[in-house]
């Protein structure tokens, strides 16, 4: 026993109420800072990509170039809202979401009952509870009648489990299984009625505990964060390299220093990488709002491309594989030689299995709030056209007259019935298999029977019932149910079905290499049973937690690459699980609805929490957030994050090969000793088209065919693969090869050089075109990249052909540019150029796929 001191009869005065409260704090979970707009825009801020975005716009607002620094602050400016209100609609939902889940209490106070807020509950408080009823904070029973609380959200759990009242202030115990007179905050009373004294409330609960151990676990940044800024940092460094010294080079060369400044800039302009984080950032953006377009809220954006590198999924069985909601799964009629068995899906049950319903629903409550015996009301409640005797077999067209309770020595419930039209008294009892088989009076042969098939209906995965019925005459009750003479009827076995699309959903990741692998609180029979509806693995059998808590940690890394299912698993074994899956160098998503779950889903590369039954705690850690439960919508982000991987590589590839022929033709005539072919103005220009391709184009391209047939991606991988950079230098070198020999083969025939730095720019600007069409595809022919369909790639092109235009018709912009007007036979030598460029990338694609970048193997 505790020795925490007994709260009078009249319960805490309203001073002392407040003292505890002002002692001790609200009666809340810890949280972490509400994260208002200045903080999210702060952490936007902080991104190396904006930090360079505004240097380089900073850079060329000083060097006079305005269109460029509007056009780079811009992109700043637009990035920044997109993200800023993704944040903000993810945070408004969830705040909503903590509003709708937060419990309200029945207390005792100044001898008064009163309703408050759950926050205000503080220890000592005298609370009511009955049925239906979210428990406020950790407390001990000092009554308890029929008491039987869902424990699911803090065990995993499915079935509730009875309570019993203590004199005094019991020992302090983990949540989980009957018999406990203790109740936890955060549980929900599902049968019965009792009085509770709190012990502890908000941190010092067993849900605040959990919450505590989130704030020990750090985030850390996704893999493509992380290679994006190192790939930056050194393309920077190398563009920044070279610029200075091809400044140095053309001042002591041509003796000019003012055009070896100006070709120094323009050639770091031409190799500024701004587009590869801009790329990142935007993908992710865009990437939430597509996500929640399909009622997934992404918490954090950048864990959206780590979706696309997933190979394992941790999943939760109760509420998230199932529907957290019991049916009867089978009925077993015993009594003969012959076992007589019903299943579900096999029409209704008859006669003699209509009369072990019947007696299962005289034994349950007449308004069940217990999800059993709301189970077996709603079978027994059926319409079953064509069988008319159904519903007077189940009728419960009477009274209860006395009730005999659940109870540690008698794992049963007993209800006297007086029917309408019987002169005796109808007696109906359910409980557990030996409870019931103990009032029956069964032989020994008898009662082994009967337990050997209530074990093989467990095996199964079911909850198994006993029922039996006795007659009794008079109304001297006895003292105890064993004083009926009860006649065994036989087994009701209840289950906590699938989701219907998880089985399609399990297939998909299967066809995608992505492990699913189940850990629950739940028994190992029931969890294997689950497993194998779902379509898991279960040839590996289960570990339970008692197996993993004698395991090192090689033992479990081991463990963790055979087995898909483990049973009877604690929160904090959850979260060792988590990292032993990614000490395996695994990409682990984790998904489920409970407290239990909160340290593994904030451990987990993606943490997936449901968002309609889920709790507070599990949606505050978790990354992303399904807003209607559907598992299915799992394999949707899946999915999503490929297809963002995808054409984020797409588009880094076209940076990358892009800039190739741009430098190139930057650095040429200082080593040709050719004027100068662009000037910062054209790179401008240039660059003003690459952006929204890079970012806008490529994010809206469609999914390619084989997209959930591929193995992840390795994780491991670099973000330019060996193949992916050589494709890009292939694509860049053969664009420089082209361009720069026009550009060559117009000076020699004595081209005036404004014309011929036109066509060689209109050639250029073709086979950036030609880029694109080679990049949208990394598996399909030249004609499917052709004909696929992307809005944005149309608009992109008619603007790009509108600008291009404007630039060759208009005088003043082509004095800008420091263009001649063109005649019309270099201008389709241009345009030519551009169609052989993208011939030639396509075959080359085709023939020699280097752009195919690694995946995970195995």
């Amino acid at each position: 026993m505790s020795n925490e001191p007994l709260t009078g009869p009249l319960g805490l005065t309203a001073s002392e109420a407040a003292h505890r409260l002002a002692e001790d704090g609200p009666n809340e979970l810890p949280q972490a800072q509400r994260r208002t707009t200045w903080h999210i825009v702060g952490e936007v801020a902080r991104e190396p990509m904006f930090r360079l975005l505004v240097a380089a716009g900073t850079i060329y607002l000083l060097l006079g170039d305005r269109g460029e620094a509007a056009m780079l602050l811009g992109f700043v400016v637009i990035t920044m809202a997109i993200t800023i209100v993704q944040e903000q609609r993810t945070e408004r939902v969830l705040e909503a979401l903590r509003d709708l889940t937060s419990p309200r209490a029945l207390v005792v106070r100044d001898g008064q009952t009163q309703r408050i807020a759950g926050r205000e509950v503080v220890r000592g408080d005298l609370v009511l509870l009955d049925e239906g009823d979210r428990v406020a904070a950790d407390a001990w029973l000092r009554t308890a009648a029929d008491l039987k609380v869902d424990e699911s959200l803090l065990t995993g759990e499915s079935v509730p489990v009875g309570k019993v009242h203590s004199v005094g202030a019991p020992a302090v115990v983990r949540p989980g299984g009957d018999g406990q007179a203790a109740v936890y905050a955060g549980t929900l009373v599902v049968r019965g009625q009792g009085l509770a004294q709190v012990r502890a409330t908000g941190a010092r609960t067993e849900v605040g505990r959990i919450g505590l151990a989130l704030r020990q676990i750090e985030v850390a940044p996704t893999p493509l964060q992380t290679q994006t800024r190192l790939w930056v940092r050194w393309v920077s460094a190398f563009g920044l390299g070279v610029s200075v010294l091809a400044t140095l080079l053309h001042g002591w060369l041509r003796g000019d220093w003012v055009a070896a400044l100006l070709a120094g800039i323009t050639l770091a302009m031409s190799l500024l990488p701004q587009e590869f984080l801009l790329i990142l950032t935007v993908f992710m953006a865009m990437g939430a709002w597509r996500l929640s377009r399909q009622r997934v809220l992404s918490r954090r954006a950048s864990v959206i491309e780590t979706l696309g590198a997933a190979t394992v999924l941790c999943t939760d069985k109760t509420g998230t594989l199932t529907l957290n909601r019991m049916q009867v799964a089978e009925l077993a009629r015993l009594g003969s030689a012959d076992i007589q068995r019903w299943v579900a899906g096999a029409g209704l049950p008859t006669t003699p299995l209509s009369e072990l319903l019947a007696a299962a629903v005289l034994a349950s409550e007449r308004e069940p709030f217990d999800p059993m015996e709301r189970a077996i009301h709603g079978l027994a409640s059926t319409p079953a056209p064509g069988a008319e005797d159904q519903g007077a077999a189940c009728t419960t067209d009477g009274r209860i007259v006395q009730e005999y309770g659940l109870s540690p020595e008698l794992l049963a419930m007993t209800h006297v019935w007086r029917l309408a039209g019987q002169d005796k008294h109808t007696v109906a009892t359910k409980g557990a298999p030996e409870a019931v088989v103990a009032l029956c009076g069964l032989s020994a042969n008898q009662a082994r029977a009967c337990l050997a098939e209530a074990e093989a209906m467990a095996q199964r995965g079911l909850r198994v019932l006993a029922v039996a019925r006795a007659a009794f005459a008079g109304e001297a009750w006895p003292a105890t149910p064993h004083g009926f003479d009860f006649q065994l009827l036989g087994l009701v076995g209840l289950a906590d079905p699938l989701r219907p699309s998880v089985p399609e959903a399990v297939r998909e990741c299967r066809a995608a290499g992505i492990r699913v692998v189940m850990i629950t609180g739940d028994h190992a029979a029931t969890a294997l049973a689950i497993a194998r509806q779902a379509g898991l693995d279960t040839s590996g059998g289960a570990i339970t937690g008692q197996q993993l808590a004698t395991m090192g940690d090689a033992a479990l890394r081991a463990a963790v690459a055979r087995t898909t299912v483990f049973a009877r698993v604690m929160p904090e074994q959850k979260l060792r699980l988590v990292e032993a899956f990614k000490a395996n160098g695994e990409v682990a998503a984790m998904t489920g609805d409970g407290v239990n779950d909160a340290p593994s889903l904030k451990a987990a590369h993606i943490g997936i929490a449901m968002g309609g039954r889920g709790t507070d705690v599990a949606r505050e850690a978790a990354s992303l957030v399904l807003l209607d439960d559907d598992f299915g919508a799992i394999v949707h982000a899946v999915r999503l994050g490929r297809r963002i991987d995808d054409n984020l590589r797409k588009a880094m590839a076209f940076v990358l090969a892009v800039h190739v022929p741009i430098a190139g033709l930057s650095l040429l005539p200082l080593l040709m000793g050719w004027p100068l072919v662009f000037t910062p103005v054209h790179i401008a220009f240039l660059e003003l088209l690459i952006d929204p391709v890079c970012s806008i184009v490529f994010e809206a391209e469609p999914e390619e065919r084989d997209l959930m047939q591929r193995p992840p991606r390795d994780p491991s991988a670099p973000l330019f693969s060996m193949g992916l950079l050589g494709w890009s230098l292939v694509q860049g070198g053969v664009v420089l090869t082209a361009v720069a020999g026009l550009h060559a083969t117009m000076l020699g025939a004595q081209v005036p050089e404004a014309q011929a730095r036109a066509a060689t720019f209109c050639a250029l600007v073709m086979a950036n075109i030609g880029l694109i069409v080679a990049n949208r595809s990394m598996t399909g022919s030249l004609w499917q990249a052709l004909t696929r369909p992307n809005p944005a790639l149309v608009r992109m092109l008619l603007v790009t052909a509108a600008m291009m235009a404007a630039v060759l018709a208009f005088a003043p912009l082509r004095g800008l540019f420091r263009f001649a007007a063109i005649e019309p036979r270099p201008l389709i030598a241009a345009f030519g150029l551009g169609v052989v460029a993208m011939l030639v990338l396509s075959t080359i694609r085709r023939f020699a796929p280097l752009h195919r970048g690694p995946v995970r193997v195995g």
